[in-house]
């Protein structure tokens, strides 16, 4: 009996939350740990099940740099990187567009619909959802005498979103998994961080919630704890002091702008816990650090 009545606590807990965010979207980036360990898997398939059953309508845009590289590897193509960002030819972009779109986007799909839900895998070139903008040349100087010019190749940022499509899908109750794969004016297809394409589709969505997963706990402050809470401007002053920094400053600096686009809030959760996304959106401690 003591179980149950514990099982209703929990419920009772999240009944709220329910409430505030039935018909609301979520943007979810889905990537790390979450996407390699088989009950990690599975535990997100799930709990993205959950949500559209309750009534919230979510979004997954996915990763895979890891299962990129694993594959070029394979090819004989060397992985090079600046600034965290993948040096993208031709030849690698090709690669990048078959992990993603043909593997990986597929593999999620499939996890979902096989645990009862209804998904359908995009990329940012399917209707029209993403147009990109290639990255520039940048000028680097390693020393005085020997600048050097990086060209990231076919790299790009978000330049404009419609949103249509997911609108269709939501209409019908599927739930879009999106590969962050985007085309420019052109017509020239680009790799986009995924990050940064979950908070452009985020703010175009007007969202109530970006989840972003990691491999960490969350925004840690400098005894090295987690903080659960911050606001705007608290992050954009732990940023200047140098207490966020590393790997946590550019998905920070992703949720700081999906926020100044009209997402409500931001999260930054440890996808290394199983049913994070559950605990961090209908308990009132969470599991990662909400941005709002």
């Amino acid at each position: 009996m003591k179980e149950l009545i514990e099982k209703a606590s929990i419920l009772m807990e999240a009944l709220p939350y329910i409430r505030r965010f039935a018909g609301k979207t979520v943007v979810i980036k889905y990537g790390g740990n979450a996407m390699v360990d088989e009950k990690l898997k599975e535990s997100f398939a799930k709990d993205v099940i959950m949500l559209d059953y309750i009534g919230l309508n979510p979004v997954v845009v996915h990763g895979g740099g890891p299962q990129i590289g694993q594959v070029l590897k394979k090819m004989g193509i060397e992985s090079k990187f600046h600034n965290g960002m993948r040096i993208t030819d031709e030849a690698t972009m090709d690669v990048v567009e078959m992990v993603l779109v043909g593997d990986i986007n597929k593999e999620i799909v499939s996890l979902i619909n096989r645990h009862g839900g209804k998904a359908v895998g995009l990329s940012g070139k399917d209707g029209g959802l993403i147009k990109a903008k290639k990255l520039p040349k940048e000028k680097v100087t390693f020393d005085e005498k020997t600048p050097e010019v990086i060209d990231l190749g076919k790299v790009g940022n978000v330049s404009s979103v419609d949103p249509s499509i997911l609108l269709t899908l939501d209409q019908a109750r599927f739930i879009p998994v999106i590969a962050p794969v985007g085309i420019s004016e052109k017509g020239e297809t680009l790799n986009i961080n995924a990050d940064l394409m979950a908070g452009a589709l985020a703010a175009s969505l007007k969202s109530e919630k970006l989840v972003l997963l990691t491999d960490v706990e969350g925004v840690k402050d400098q005894d090295g704890k987690l903080i659960s809470n911050l606001t705007r401007i608290e992050a954009k002053r732990l940023i200047k002091e140098g207490i966020i920094h590393g790997g946590m400053i550019p998905k920070v600096e992703c949720a700081l702008k999906a926020l100044e686009q009209g997402v409500k809030s931001a999260h930054i959760v440890d996808g290394r816990v199983q049913h994070a996304v559950l605990l961090e959106i209908f308990t009132d401690t969470g599991v990662g650090t909400v941005i709002s």
